[in-house]
C-alpha cells in the first residue's frame, strides 16, 4: 500500500512540474475551466442567497380574513370564538376598521387622501397566524371562506410561493447550464490530454518497449486531468468570490435604503470542497476518455 501511494505521489509531483514548465498554457487552460465553472457556480450562489432571504421574509405564515360590511359585534365575537377552535390556527388578532384607518393615516403619502374621505371604506379583519406550509394554508382557505360574515380571505404567503416557483425555475436553468458547461470542461480536458499524448508519443513507445504497463503509462495523464480540474475549480471559486465582493458594494448601498443589511454570502468550506472534488472528477473523466481513445493507437514499432 505504501509503495502504491508513493508511486502516485511521485507521479503527482512530476505532473505538477510539467504544468509549471509551461505556465502560460497552464494558465489559459485553468482559466477556461474556471470561467466555465464560474457561470453556473455564480448562479447557484445567487439562488442560494435569494432562497435564504425568502425563507426569512416568509417567517410565520399568516391569513387575513376581511369581514363583510354588515358584520356587527355579535357576529365578530361568534366568528372569533369559532376561529380559536379551528385546527391549524395558533393565534389570531382582530383589527377593527378604525384601527386600520389610523394605521393608514400614519403613512406619509396617504395622509392627505385619507383626510379627504367622507366615510371609512376599510372592513374589520382578523389576522391568523399558522404554523403550516403554503400547501396547508391552501387547504385551510376554503374552510375559512365558508365561515359566516367572511367577505374575503387573503393568503399572505401566496407571493412567497410564487417566489419559490421562480427560484425553482432558476435552479433548473442553472442545472442545465452546469451540465452543458461540465461537458465543455470534459471536452477541454480531453483535448489537452490528447495533445499531451501526441507530444509524449516517443516516450510512451519507449516505455512500452521496456515493459511499462498500461496502468503505469496512463497514471500521469489521469493526474494531469485531476490537477487541471482542481485548479479550474479554484479559479472558479476565486472568480465568483471577486464578483461577489464587487457586487456587494452596490447591494449594501441598496439594502440600506430599505433598512436592511442584506449582502451576498459566499459558500461554506464543505461547498467549496465539493466543487473542487466535482471539478477534479470532471478532469479525470476527460483524461480517461482521451487516454482510452488515443493511447491504444500508440504501439512500439
Amino acid at each position: 500500500m505504501s509503495a502504491w501511494l508513493r508511486q502516485h505521489w511521485q507521479t503527482l509531483v512530476l505532473t505538477a512540474r510539467r504544468l509549471a514548465r509551461d505556465p502560460l498554457a497552464t494558465l489559459f487552460n485553468v482559466m477556461v475551466i474556471g470561467v466555465a465553472l464560474a457561470l453556473p457556480l455564480g448562479g447557484y450562489m445567487l439562488l442560494q442567497n435569494l432562497g435564504s432571504v425568502s425563507r426569512q421574509i416568509a417567517g410565520n405564515p399568516q391569513i387575513s380574513l376581511f369581514l363583510a360590511r354588515d358584520a356587527d359585534k355579535a357576529d365578530i365575537a361568534a366568528l372569533q370564538a369559532r376561529l380559536k377552535q379551528t385546527p391549524g390556527v395558533r393565534a389570531l388578532r382582530f383589527i377593527s376598521r378604525e384601527q386600520a384607518l389610523e394605521g393608514l393615516k400614519q403613512a406619509e403619502n396617504l395622509s392627505d387622501v385619507i383626510a379627504a374621505l367622507q366615510t371609512n371604506p376599510l372592513p374589520d379583519a382578523f389576522v391568523l397566524e399558522t404554523g403550516g406550509s403554503a400547501a396547508e394554508l391552501e387547504k385551510l382557505e376554503p374552510q375559512l371562506k365558508a365561515l359566516p360574515k367572511v367577505a374575503h380571505v387573503q393568503l399572505d404567503s401566496a407571493w412567497v410561493k410564487r417566489l419559490e416557483s421562480l427560484l425553482e425555475l432558476g435552479r433548473t436553468a442553472v442545472l442545465i447550464l452546469a451540465t452543458l458547461l461540465a461537458c465543455g470542461l470534459v471536452a477541454v480536458t480531453f483535448n489537452t490530454i490528447r495533445l499531451q499524448i501526441l507530444t509524449q508519443k516517443d516516450e510512451i513507445e519507449v516505455g512500452k518497449l521496456i515493459g511499462a504497463t498500461d496502468a503505469f503509462i496512463r497514471r500521469p495523464f489521469f493526474h494531469l486531468g485531476v490537477l487541471q480540474g482542481a485548479l479550474g475549480g479554484l479559479a472558479a471559486l476565486a472568480i465568483v468570490y471577486l464578483c461577489m465582493r464587487i457586487l456587494n458594494r452596490s447591494i449594501l448601498e441598496l439594502a440600506r435604503l430599505y433598512g436592511s443589511d442584506f449582502s451576498l454570502r459566499f459558500f461554506g468550506l464543505s461547498d467549496c470542497l465539493a466543487l473542487l472534488a466535482f471539478a477534479a472528477i470532471l478532469g479525470w473523466l476527460g483524461a480517461y476518455m482521451s487516454v482510452s481513445r488515443h493511447l491504444s493507437e500508440i504501439e512500439p514499432r
